[in-house]
């Protein structure tokens, strides 16, 4: 199969998807282009900060398109192309964009309350509480994931006498250089936005000039760390990140992040047809796997494909960017499609691309039969797709070493904007946790006293989250990644039940959401039992540094199953006992002022 066929198809077919049901979906739920967003009427310089439709879709995207439709979809392609496409075209449309968008928009009709702070207004302060823990469980383990696979991007490689090896790590130590750098002049391109009031085209100037002087300078001076020195400044880099106001560094960064994802998007299709010119774009990669030789290895089809391909087709850490962040950005209602629902589809066209690069170079990557896409992985799924897309963007004329910096640079850039959104969440999440108030306008942890109020203190919080992610991190990504895969999707079912209640108690149709809930549900479960297994298992047989790490992850996998239950109990009891319409929005009362000045 050409590669440039399956870029088309599913370019068409996410399009469709959008226009056809994303549009269906907002006009069914409602959507009213003069309410007064939680962004304009409670903005606090903080938390709530209205931002035009493009900065809110950047935010949502560059913080949803983290590792996941890369690391996941290629790691997947072990049961055969083919089947990771399918899950990645309908997932995408039918679950995971009706997931993000849903999130978002029960959120902004509710005052910019945060899932935690739905689920007690629908399901009660008990649910609430399981769910704040349950999800900082969870992005402890995102944190984990994330930062072992940068500092693996970017670690530089040394001989024995300690010497760097210049030319195997020239790529990872310049991107590595620009990634410092991008937190310092995000910070200076936010200020100087709001200084002068730049908008449109220059502001976009000035994020290309930016964007040239960092490459610049990186390509120049790169960074040579190990493993453990990019560890802390990673962690360095999260640590304020995840306190600091959201517009000083964390919406400048996503403008500037989502241009330079645009770019590498175009670069990837314009690759793939330029290498589909030159006779080069055929996928090699098994259409269809050997489905039951893989089963007697015990990687099955069911759950295996469906967790490991997360962020392309769902996941459930999107709806915490769309409640906690991306709702109190949001300026009109009617940017809650594009932005919950489109940036869902555009992620999805990422993970296609990820598949077609990694098909195209199955053959040079595979020799002997030993091959990199097949349980015997040296080389990361980011590399892949780095290569794969650095092949095309050398085949229509820019230079190797420039084209291979630069998809160093995007892959990393995919990881640390997802990364510092969830050490944001994180830490929230474990504010929230002793707050007695439900008002998404409190700071988080308002109310609190004694020690309660020492946890909620958000440099407290920050920093707690980031040491038990970092203390997770050292099993490396491999390990971790399944468990993260199966929490992402529980917490994805979770939230699609949320909204189901909210459909029914708000009298809105919420039947579309029913057959992702069971699906979920299940497929979740079993992988998470499957978890506790393999943890079980590898305790009994491997030394001491792997009972750590082993064991740690089966105190998260059994953690995670007891909070799912119950919270998903709770769910399903309120779905089916709760009267239609019984709870209205919470819509402000209207000011003439509030509509003009909305309708502006």
């Amino acid at each position: 199969m050409n590669g440039i066929v399956i870029v088309l198809v599913a370019a068409v077919v996410l399009v469709v998807g959008y226009l056809l049901y994303g549009r269906w979906l907002a006009r069914t739920w409602g959507i009213d282009e003069q309410a007064l967003t939680p962004a304009r009427r409670m903005e606090d310089g903080k938390n709530f900060s209205p931002a035009s439709c493009f900065t809110t879709f950047s935010h949502q995207f560059s913080s949803i398109c983290g590792a996941g439709p890369v690391t996941g979809t290629i790691a997947a392609m072990m049961f055969g192309w083919l089947p990771v496409l399918l899950w990645v075209l309908v997932g995408g449309i039918f679950f995971g964009a009706v997931h993000d968008f849903g999130a978002l928009y029960a959120s902004v009709r509710n005052n910019g309350k945060s899932l935690a702070q739905l689920i007690e207004k629908y399901i009660g302060r008990t649910g609430r509480r399981l769910f704040l823990l349950f999800s900082w469980l969870f992005t402890i383990i995102v944190i984990a994931a994330f930062v072992d696979m940068v500092a693996g991007t970017f670690k530089a490689t040394f001989d024995a006498a300690g010497a760097v090896d210049a030319a195997a790590s020239y790529a990872g130590g310049a991107a590595g250089t620009i990634s410092i750098l991008f937190t310092f002049v995000a910070i200076a391109f936010g200020w100087i936005n709001r200084r002068f009031g730049l908008k449109g085209w220059k502001e976009l100037l000035l994020a290309v000039v930016l964007f040239v002087a960092m490459f610049a300078v990186g390509m120049q001076f790169p960074v040579y760390l190990d493993k453990l020195g990019w560890f802390a400044v990673i962690t360095v880099y999260l640590l304020f990140a995840a306190a600091m106001p959201i517009q000083t560094l964390k919406q400048p960064r996503d403008y500037l992040t989502s241009i330079m994802m645009l770019v590498m998007i175009a670069c990837a299709v314009v690759g793939v047809f330029v290498l589909g010119a030159a006779g080069e774009a055929e996928m090699t990669a098994p259409m269809v796997a050997d489905l039951g030789a893989l089963a007697d290895k015990g990687s099955y089809l069911f759950p295996l494909l469906f967790v490991s391909v997360a962020c392309g087709a769902l996941s459930g850490f999107h709806s915490l960017v769309s409640t906690n962040t991306s709702s109190k950005q949001l300026s009109n209602e009617r940017d809650a499609l594009p932005v919950g629902y489109g940036a869902m589809v555009l992620e999805s066209f990422v993970g296609v691309l990820a598949i077609v690069f990694a098909a195209i170079m199955f053959s040079d990557l595979n020799t002997a039969g030993t091959g990199l896409l097949n349980n015997g992985a040296a080389a990361t799924p980011f590399q892949i797709f780095s290569q794969g897309v650095a092949r095309g963007m050398t085949a229509f004329g820019v230079d190797s070493t420039l084209a291979t910096v630069f998809m160093t640079m995007c892959v990393s850039a995919l990881a640390l904007t997802s990364v510092d959104a969830v050490a944001r969440i994180g830490r929230l999440s474990f504010q929230e946790f002793f707050s007695k108030s439900n008002d998404a306008a409190e700071e988080a942890g308002a109310g609190t006293e004694g020690a309660a109020r020492f946890f909620s203190n958000t440099w407290v919080a920050t920093v707690l989250t980031l040491a038990l992610g970092l203390a997770l991190a050292f099993g490396g990504y491999n390990n971790i990644w399944p468990l993260f895969g199966a929490s992402n999707q529980l917490l994805g079912g979770m939230t699609m039940i949320m909204l189901a209640v909210f459909c029914k108690c708000t009298g809105r149709k919420g039947w579309m959401l029913y057959v992702p809930v069971a699906f979920l549900l299940v497929c979740t479960f079993t992988s998470l039992v499957q978890s506790i297994i393999g943890c079980v298992n590898a305790l009994a047989t491997s030394g001491a540094a792997v009972i750590a790490t082993s064991g740690l992850q089966l105190v998260f996998a059994i953690l995670l199953v007891v909070l799912g239950l119950i919270v998903a109990y709770n769910c399903l009891r309120e779905l089916f006992t709760k009267n239609a319409g019984s709870i209205p929005d919470e819509e402000p009362e209207w000011s003439e002022l509030g509509r003009d000045h909305c309708g502006k």
